[in-house]
């Protein structure tokens, strides 16, 4: 039962491999436990190549991102979880390295700023065609002076 399991997980390595197209990934990187490469891979794709900066180190053919590559393995090796993978990482190189930043206090802006941009274009728009819509009986009326000033320059207009 074991062996089939094995034989389906190396099977989905193997064409997801193919259908994403060649990665960066050597052969001799690649660990024997198909499951375990296949989380390796999974956390490949979620770490950023510091080199090439918008490409995950799975995809990336640079020194630091094999680096980065083996490390998964080796931690994934020795028994850590996947969270306890990708927080080594982040402790290490901080958490640029993740490709989607985590929910933080520290990334709140990163994350909160594009909402609060879209609410602040909104607020903008709507005041602004309030403001075109005002009708002219909201406007304030003459006093008594202007009203005499106003009869005094129609009058010397129609002379």
């Amino acid at each position: 039962m074991r062996r089939a399991l094995a034989a389906v997980l190396l099977l989905l390595t193997a064409l997801t491999f193919a259908a994403t197209g060649a990665r960066a990934v050597s052969p001799d990187e690649m660990l024997a436990n198909p499951a375990l490469e296949t989380r390796a891979r999974t956390l490949s794709t979620e770490l950023r190549c510091m080199v090439c900066q918008n490409q995950s180190i799975d995809d990336s053919n640079a020194d630091l991102a094999r680096d980065l590559r083996v490390l998964v393995r080796e931690r994934l090796t020795a028994g850590d979880t996947d969270e306890q993978v990708l927080d080594f990482i982040v402790a290490r190189y901080g958490e640029f390295v993740l490709l989607k930043p985590r929910l933080m206090l520290s990334t709140i802006l990163l994350w909160g700023f594009p909402v609060a941009a879209l609410i602040a274009g909104a607020i903008a728009i709507v005041v602004s065609i309030r403001r075109r819509r005002r009708s002219p009986q909201e406007t304030a009326p003459l006093s008594d002076s202007e009203k005499k000033q106003l009869k005094k320059l129609l009058a010397a207009s129609n002379d």
